[in-house]
């Protein structure tokens, strides 16, 4: 009976705590959306008013959607996305406007409708937005009872017009930091990469298989996070060529732009250097002072997350990788062992990679390792 009490008793105590944990995440997730939201909802707003007083309108509800629904309630948008759904919207009301007006409403009518935008949306743009938005929008004008229709058949392509302009001058106009994003997109991706080394050097210290195993795993499982990052800096350019303030901001960006694709490169060598260390460590044997340099490697990239995610400049983070890769001469670290000396050479590479990277021109990068 007692233990039928405390089974009770802690099932009561994990649902408190776990009705807590839903409180604070929610209201975690109010604050960061309560800008935003407001934001969006000015626009629409404002969107169904252009359309209502200044186009006379008498139902212009097509405005104020095509604002909340391109602006969202996520404090960073793109200037790419927030055009894709503006002309993938317009797009399928425009369509969808033509065909009423033209052949009816119908069945028939919306599969037709639906596949030109589609088809059409497609030819425009590769974006998957475009098309959704573009045969969503022409479904609903076919669906929508006639009373709804306002008196000309590009009415209501003018108020989702008028709604996407507006939420794209939100956009412009917001003030906001374009380099937060990329910022802590950069770092989160090169935190991973500097795990998948440190489990790597103690693989190699100790002759652990698994670890290295591990190593080459966290590799290929940090793709979607280097992915991010490049979106991330890809979104923010964007939006820094129509931004005010965007000039003051583009060197930054090119920097973690062209971080990003070298960061790629750098993991991409690195997951060569996990292969190459498997079939080594897997005879059994254990290369501890490669691991010593796997390590400096290691600490030199977690130098550089740190310094892209607080937009300083990675010089300390240079030094470190610089003299990491003066280590790497295979006559010293393999000795006569010729399997260790082509896993020098392949770190040899991850160096030069990470060197550049971290802003180091491709010259001074391979000047930094030890003549062959």
């Amino acid at each position: 009976m007692a233990s039928d009490q405390r089974r009770t008793l802690a099932a009561s105590v994990r649902r408190r705590l776990a009705v807590r944990v839903r409180v604070r995440q929610g209201r975690v997730r109010v604050r960061a959306a309560l800008l935003p939201v407001a934001q969006a909802c000015v626009a629409a707003g404002a969107a169904y008013a252009i359309a209502h007083y200044g186009f006379g309108h008498e139902y212009p509800f097509f405005a104020a959607i095509v604002a909340w629904v391109t602006l969202g309630f996520e404090p960073f948008r793109e200037v790419r996305k927030v055009a894709e759904l503006t002309l993938g919207v317009a797009l399928g009301v425009l369509l969808g406007d033509l065909v009423v007006h033209v052949i009816g409403a119908g069945w028939w009518q919306i599969a037709l409708v639906l596949g030109v935008s589609a088809l059409l949306a497609r030819f425009l743009d590769r974006g998957p937005a475009l098309t959704m938005q573009a045969g969503v929008q022409s479904i609903v004008i076919v669906g929508l009872p006639a009373f709804v229709a306002t008196s000309g058949p590009v009415d209501r392509w003018l108020d989702a017009l008028v709604g996407g302009l507006v939420a794209l001058a939100v956009v412009v106009v917001t003030p906001t930091d374009l380099r937060r994003r990329p910022r802590r997109a950069a770092r989160a991706a090169l935190v991973d990469f500097t795990e998948a080394l440190e489990v790597l050097a103690r693989g190699l210290r100790t002759g652990s298989a698994e670890d290295v195993e591990e190593s080459l795993v966290r590799g290929r499982a940090s793709q979607p996070a280097l992915d991010e990052w490049r979106d991330a800096v890809r979104g923010a350019a964007d939006l820094a060529r129509v931004s005010p303030r965007g000039r003051s901001r583009r060197p930054e960006l090119e920097r973690l732009r062209v971080g990003a694709v070298l960061a790629d490169r750098a993991m991409r060598s690195a997951r060569v250097v996990s292969r190459r260390a498997l079939a080594t460590v897997s005879d059994g044997a254990s290369l501890p002072q490669l691991s010593d340099v796997v390590t400096e490697l290691a600490a030199g990239t977690g130098e550089l997350a740190e310094a892209f995610g607080a937009g300083l400049d990675p010089g300390s983070a240079r030094e470190r990788l610089a003299a990491a890769a003066g280590l790497l001469d295979p006559y010293s670290l393999g000795e006569e062992d010729w399997q260790s000396q082509a896993f020098v050479l392949v770190l040899r590479s991850l160096a030069v990679d990470l060197l550049e990277a971290a802003g180091t021109d491709g010259a001074t990068a391979r000047e930094a390792l030890p003549p062959l």
